[in-house]
């Protein structure tokens, strides 16, 4: 996914067409050296990463983007919900491009970091019904579910 693209065209008659809309979801930003490079890192790595870590893989592929620079991009991806962010078990913001674009769950390992994308229909009905129930209308929510995934349980793993 790139969420950066856009594409202008033109008929070739004289007639000059309007600029397709943008291939992504939020507000538009300039896209920048730093924000593409941001943006092939994350969809690079399988898991949730914090702005610091994004930052190390950053500078190992010869990157130059500023810690402080990565921490604006990324609120802005997240803004524009080009990107997933949860709070790790430290409290610390981390960041994921995730694979399905509606809203969805994660599980996530106390571990390893290792993270599942969940489909929660029940929780879904549920979260409605309780809005509903005290008079809430447009109701978000968010749900995360920590535990030991497979390979750190059968590693015998302490979170």
């Amino acid at each position: 996914m790139t969420p950066e693209a856009t594409s202008e065209a033109g008929t070739g008659t004289g007639t000059t067409v309007p600029p397709a809309p943008p291939v992504r979801r939020g507000s538009e930003q300039r896209v920048t050296r730093q924000r593409r490079a941001v943006s092939a890192a994350l969809d690079a790595l399988d898991d949730f990463v914090s702005t610091q870590e994004l930052h190390r893989v950053l500078h190992e592929r010869g990157e130059s983007v500023s810690l402080a620079t990565a921490y604006r991009i990324l609120q802005s991806m997240a803004d524009d919900g080009l990107v997933d962010v949860l709070r790790n078990g430290d409290n610390e913001a981390v960041y994921r491009r995730c694979a399905v674009e509606h809203h969805h769950h994660h599980l996530l390992c106390r571990n390893c970091g290792r993270a599942v994308e969940i489909e929660a229909p029940a929780v879904e009905q549920w979260a409605a019904r309780i809005a509903a129930e005290h008079g809430f209308s447009d109701a978000a929510h968010t749900v995360e579910i920590h535990g030991l995934c497979p390979d750190c349980t059968a590693a015998g793993a302490r979170p």
